[in-house]
């Protein structure tokens, strides 16, 4: 059972740092990607990584966030530098749920529609 949990939002002053943190206790998958919704406005995809490191990023945060992930602990991490009141959403953590073993091909955030199990979230806000 696919169980992922996020952590390590929190208030923060514009140009400040968080790192996010998105672990299943059990499992390693294929593709965990991160995705951030704020109020009012479509859920946006923002990073992925695949089990063999392929990293895809959105053109809008290339650059400033950068994801990263310890097999060994399960988790994989989002990095959010030099943030803005525009990075104030909830941020979300979501997988395939196939095994890391899989090999695939595809892992990227785009593809919201691939990601079939998704974290409660994480709050970040941003004050200027």
């Amino acid at each position: 059972q696919v169980q992922l949990a996020e952590s390590g939002g929190g208030s923060v002053q514009a140009g400040d740092s968080l790192k996010l943190a998105c672990v299943d206790p059990k499992y390693n998958y294929y593709c965990v990607g991160w995705f951030r919704q704020a109020p009012g406005k479509e859920r946006e995809g923002l990073a992925a990584i695949d089990a063999d490191d392929n990293i895809k990023y959105a053109d809008s945060v290339k650059g400033r966030f950068t994801i990263s992930q310890d097999a060994a602990k399960n988790t994989v991490y989002l990095q959010l530098n030099n943030l803005s009141a525009e990075d104030t959403a909830m941020y979300y953590c979501a997988t395939d749920g196939m095994p890391a073993t899989y090999g695939g091909t595809w892992c990227d955030s785009g593809r919201q529609g691939d990601f079939r199990y998704w974290g409660q979230g994480t709050q970040v806000t941003v004050s200027s």
